[in-house]
């Protein structure tokens, strides 16, 4: 997470200093589904949550109301029922996921093994 390093500019004899703190987020979390269709071109949906760590309590992740909005946002985007294969977080197999996917007809999921990175595209990204 540390900023990249470049060239600049600069008037002789005065480097020119650009600082940079990691004070404003305290993490970053990214919920990504690779979509296919055949006859079509694949494409990777991807949503970003910062965390800022000001409230405590608060889950640093994606909730299942934000994995629920990403659904719907795909299921927007591409026009069509959405299969899902998911793997095995705490918000992918709760109850409240459960009844959101349930609520979706267009949507039918499919849970991976416990420990199954190989079969999981989404890990290399």
């Amino acid at each position: 997470m540390r900023p990249p390093k470049g060239r600049t500019w600069g008037r002789r004899g005065h480097t020119p200093v650009v600082r940079v703190t990691a004070a404003s987020a305290k993490g970053v979390s990214m919920a990504a589904p690779i979509c296919t269709r055949p006859g079509h071109r694949s494409r990777l949906i991807c949503r970003i949550r910062l965390d800022r760590g000001s409230a405590k309590g608060r889950r640093k992740g994606f909730t299942e109301t934000d994995h629920a909005r990403l659904l719907d946002a795909a299921h927007q985007q591409l026009g069509g029922p959405i299969v899902l294969v998911w793997d095995n977080p705490s918000t992918h197999v709760s109850r409240t996921m459960r009844e959101l996917a349930d609520a979706r007809l267009w949507l039918t999921v499919y849970q991976l093994p416990l420990y199954a990175p190989e079969f999981n595209p989404v890990e290399g990204v």
